[in-house]
């Protein structure tokens, strides 16, 4: 089994578009897990403040992140004033169940983009 260097987990507080049974499950997941991971409130907010906590995430080798659509999390971190790097694998827990999401973070797949 293989962990990500770092993990990204967005809780998605204030967009409401991830059901929140699916963000229960995957945060209950990680915490259980002894994984690693940084949580973020909302990347959406995030990107909105220009927060430069972003750039620094998005510059972390391996970096997995649990959030929305790829192409979402790509438009944010532009106007958040960075890039997502195409090496990141983005977990979509809009279109995932938290069991796949769980899974999938071994195997450096993204389940649903």
């Amino acid at each position: 089994m293989t962990t990500p260097n770092c993990l990204l987990y967005c809780h998605c507080a204030h967009a409401k578009v991830v059901p929140d049974a699916t963000k229960q499950a995957v945060l209950k997941a990680l915490a259980e897990s002894g994984r690693p991971f940084e949580a973020i409130a909302d990347v959406c907010e995030a990107s909105a403040r220009k927060d430069p906590a972003l750039a620094r995430l998005m510059a972390q080798p391996g970096l997995q992140m649990i959030a929305c659509h790829r192409r979402a999390v790509s438009w944010l971190m532009h106007a958040a004033g960075t890039e997502l790097p195409d090496n990141v694998t983005v977990h979509n827990m809009r279109a995932s169940t938290a069991d796949d999401i769980m899974r999938a973070l071994d195997s450096r797949t993204e389940v649903v983009s």
